[in-house]
């Protein structure tokens, strides 16, 4: 067991540290988030005759303002805990105030509390690095696609056509420019694929899955830090929100199963588009679907199994290092 908890709030520019051991606060400091003041803060923590090999680090996953603090802690052997920011707010319970100073504490006392439960972070790849970047500017461009065409899609059928021909051409050339990007990043994403063969081969297993494309590949990929992050199928349909939950509470709450709305959502749309495209391409996915909805079962619960089908079928090829088999003979039978 650890006996040094250090709960960190990260900011753009700053960092709010608080420093716990026993439920008891030694150190609360803010420093600047940058490399020398982190260097600084570690030799205080020496002074203070704190063991690094006794420090468990808890921080908020921010995105990118965190990597500084990773990178150097990490260097230093020092345990790290990245947590999301409504994980931690929710098993606080009821609390009262906020500031930088008290999210700080509160985030040292969680890692305190929940000590057992914690999971400590690792790097990655720089390759894999290098594939979240790609793929996040992949997400904004085709978000841009959208925003862009869809004035005069929605226009069409309530105003003048020669207005709807003026929305069209007065966007048409973004939209070329925006299309090539993509198609820019997309080649790279395929390049990186092929510099690497432990990427590759595992992309070439992902997407051997009837319905799952390239794009949802490379995120699966990515989210799940190359199916190490995260090793078990129904963890992985909990993080993208398809899990079914029960709903319900001793003899007068009797909801419907339902999923999760804490999702990584990206995820859970590309998922989404999968199933659809499995449903339609796949016959023994649409065979399943085509009888549950003769059943009576609700379509979207039904497509919903079906995303969870692909996810298990996906962490099955990557566990047992295989592309994807219709009537699948295990090696020893």
């Amino acid at each position: 067991m650890m006996n040094y908890f250090m709960g960190i709030d990260v900011s753009k520019s700053t960092l709010d540290v608080a420093l716990v051991k026993g439920g008891e606060v030694l150190l609360e400091i803010k420093i600047l988030n940058q490399s020398k003041a982190i260097g600084q803060l570690i030799k205080e923590l020496k002074n203070l005759h704190v063991p690094m090999e006794d420090l468990v680090v808890c921080l908020e996953h921010t995105g990118i303002y965190c990597l500084i603090a990773l990178e150097i802690f990490h260097k230093k052997g020092i345990k790290i805990c990245l947590e999301r920011a409504l994980q931690i707010k929710q098993s606080q319970g009821m609390t009262r105030g906020k500031s930088d100073k008290l999210d700080a504490r509160r985030i040292a006392l969680y890692a305190l509390k929940n000590q057992q439960e914690l999971t400590f972070w690792k790097p990655q790849r720089p390759i894999i690095q290098k594939l979240r970047m790609l793929l996040s500017i992949r997400e904004r461009l085709v978000r841009s696609r959208v925003q862009l065409g869809m004035p005069a899609q929605e226009a069409k059928g309530f105003v003048e056509k020669s207005l709807v021909r003026e929305l069209q051409r007065s966007t048409r050339k973004v939209l070329r420019t925006i299309q090539a990007e993509i198609k820019t990043v997309e080649n790279r994403l395929m390049q990186l694929l092929t510099e690497d063969s432990t990427l590759k081969e595992q992309f070439k297993q992902v997407t051997s899955v009837p319905g799952v494309g390239p794009v949802t590949a490379l995120h699966m990929i990515v989210s799940t830090n190359e199916f190490t992050r995260i090793t078990e199928a129904k963890k992985f349909a909990c993080y993208a929100g398809v899990a079914p939950f029960e709903h319900s509470s001793g003899s007068s709450i009797r909801g419907k199963t339902r999923v999760s709305k804490m999702a990584n959502m990206t995820i859970k749309k590309l998922l989404h588009l999968a199933a659809m495209s499995a449903i339609k391409t796949c016959e023994e996915t649409r065979t399943f679907y085509l009888r549950k909805v003769a059943d009576g079962k609700n379509k979207m619960s039904v497509i919903n199994a079906v995303r969870n089908k692909l996810i298990s079928r996906v962490f099955a090829c990557v566990r047992e290092q295989r592309e994807y088999q219709k009537i699948y003979k295990h090696a020893l039978a």
